[in-house]
């Protein structure tokens, strides 16, 4: 299986500071996926510090 973050820098607060954006997503999503049990998928919208949604996650089969 592949875990698959894919993120959009390019627009709204991660446009901003997107080093630390970027970060704060990575922490926040890392810590989540404990409420999933991370099959084939599984997967989430991401989400930046203002409540926009800027990517997603997914388990795909290899």
């Amino acid at each position: 299986m592949k875990f698959v973050l894919e993120v959009s820098v390019d627009e709204g607060a991660l446009a901003q500071d997107p080093v630390g954006e970027l970060g704060r997503v990575l922490r926040y999503w890392g810590g989540n996926l404990k409420h999933y049990a991370l099959e084939a998928g599984d997967g989430s919208a991401v989400y930046d510090s203002a409540g926009a949604e800027v990517g997603r996650w997914r388990i795909v089969a290899s």
